[in-house]
């Protein structure tokens, strides 16, 4: 008999893929790859290291798969494997730990839905242009601080002011940024990140 796996529900997928069917597993695989890369490719930008990622999670199902714990659907469980990937690396670059747990603090509010579900992009091109038009020196010490990645002694020195000038500088363009946007400070300096490595 053959199974019409493709008018399973993920439930039954699941179960399935606990039993070692491999016919789950390729239906799952055919299912979720196509958004899976799309969506590790927006977020690192890399061809290779993004079907790298997806070769892991899926090699991993499958050999994990009696031991499987799904609690959500399969593309939660999924979209989720890819979202630690994705931070694994980017702390593997010795992105600063600061940015790398605002980047966490970003996906972790959004991991049930996909990038595309997000309006990131339209938000960040909000951002930009509140970030323009703020006062000349505030501009140039948040963008050394949120898209050069300096520490605020790094900027105090390249500025010749102080890092406590600095700290207030940043804080208030957050809070600038914040209430023009209506979003957490975090997610502000989370999108400004995702929009510099989109366009790097």
């Amino acid at each position: 008999m053959i199974v019409p796996y493709r008018t399973l529900a993920d439930a039954e997928l699941i179960t399935s893929l606990k039993q070692g069917d491999h016919g789950a597993f390729t239906e799952i695989y055919d299912r979720n790859w196509g958004m899976l890369y799309i969506h590790a490719l927006k977020l690192l930008h890399n061809e290779e290291e993004s079907k790298d990622i997806l070769q892991e999670i899926f090699i991993g199902l499958w050999t994990r798969s009696d031991t499987l714990d799904i609690k959500s659907s399969i593309s939660n469980y999924l979209f989720s494997a890819v979202r630690n990937k994705v931070l694994n690396i980017i702390r593997d670059k010795k992105t600063r730990t600061t940015y790398t747990d605002l980047f966490a603090l970003y996906l972790d509010d959004h991991c049930n839905a996909t990038v595309d579900n997000i309006d990131e992009r339209e938000l960040a091109e909000a951002i930009e242009v509140t970030i323009q038009l703020l006062p000349d020196k505030m501009k140039e010490v948040f963008e050394l601080s949120r898209k050069s990645y300096l520490s605020n002694q790094e900027i105090a020195d390249k500025l010749n002011i102080s890092d406590k000038t600095v700290k207030k500088q940043v804080n208030n363009a957050l809070k600038i940024l914040r209430h023009a946007h209506n979003r957490p400070a975090g997610m502000i300096s989370a999108i400004i990140m995702l929009s510099i490595l989109r366009n790097h």
